[in-house]
């Protein structure tokens, strides 16, 4: 009797935990499922100003400014003219080679002065590293547009006015603060023993900093590029106020230029333009995402 009363109980405890096992798994599964409705809806949200510009870039006028017209659908036949337009009968391709010199240029630059000032106060033990720090921070903080007045008058004084090669020396103020600051946050959480290891070894501190220190904050590094670049390429205030001809223009001011003409928008055109400009980057940001992500979760572990 009581050997029965035991197989009984083991059996219901069985059966309860069973039933708690099925309880959390279908729990687990509408968590998950949750997650991932979430993320769809998050992602068609996102997508969807892109996903309109590149169906607008092909559409005839009569289908886009019928307002009873889905904007998201072809009403009438698509049509290559606005893009053919784009590439005729404007400087697009100037504007996007500008753009991508230029941008390739700051990030060296960029790269030359942020590394070797956030090593510095990242590892040099000074009372005045962290108050550096922060104010070399606070100067990203000031809007351009107080700003572009006096670092005209030093553009003008190199004749460098209406010159690409303006921006080459414009955008650093901007790019370089805030690459410093992130930097030393990723440089901070590198242990200090990687660096006297590699000293002990015979390199001098560049050599170890070269050798040691430089392959693991890469993935700070990629930040540092995208971050920079991106910037370049979107700047549009001191691309304004420093160039005028449109063989110097980058895309930010170059392809507004040429396709807003008065009370004229070539609207088709524009989101082409903004097509073309957008895939790429999204491409290159896509192939480096990982690690771009890597370094501004380490620099933030340790500040």
């Amino acid at each position: 009797m009581v050997g029965r009363t035991d197989v009984d109980a083991t059996r219901m405890s069985e059966a309860q935990a069973a039933a708690l096992r099925r309880k959390y798994s279908r729990r687990h599964a509408g968590a998950r499922i949750g997650v991932y409705v979430a993320a769809i809806v998050v992602a068609v949200v996102s997508a969807g100003p892109f996903l309109w510009s590149a169906i607008t870039a092909f559409k005839q006028n009569r289908d886009l400014y019928n307002a009873d017209n889905n904007p998201f659908l072809f009403n009438r036949p698509a049509t290559p003219d606005h893009m053919t337009y784009l590439f005729t009968d404007t400087q697009f391709l100037t504007f996007a080679w500008n753009t991508l010199w230029v941008g390739v240029l700051v990030v060296l630059i960029t790269l030359a002065f942020a590394l070797p000032a956030a090593y510095a106060l990242a590892r040099l033990d000074r009372p005045w590293s962290g108050p550096l720090g922060i104010a070399i921070f606070l100067v990203y903080l000031i809007p351009p547009s107080l700003l572009f007045l006096s670092l005209s008058r030093v553009v003008v004084g190199l004749g460098l006015q209406d010159s690409t090669w303006s921006m080459v020396l414009v955008y650093p103020t901007i790019t370089i603060p805030v690459s410093v600051w992130l930097l030393m946050g990723f440089l901070r959480s590198v242990p200090r023993d990687v660096e006297e290891q590699a000293m002990v070894d015979g390199y001098s501190r560049l050599g170890a900093f070269a050798r040691a220190v430089v392959p693991l904050v890469f993935p700070g590094i990629v930040a540092v590029v995208v971050f920079a670049f991106t910037l370049t390429a979107s700047e549009f205030i001191y691309a304004l106020a420093f160039v005028s001809p449109p063989a110097q223009m980058p895309v930010s001011t170059g392809v507004p230029t040429e396709l807003i003409r008065g009370d004229v928008f070539f609207w088709q055109s524009l989101q082409a333009a903004t097509v073309l400009v957008a895939v790429p980057i999204a491409f290159v940001f896509n192939l480096f995402l990982d690690k771009f992500i890597a370094g501004f979760t380490a620099g933030a572990v340790k500040g």
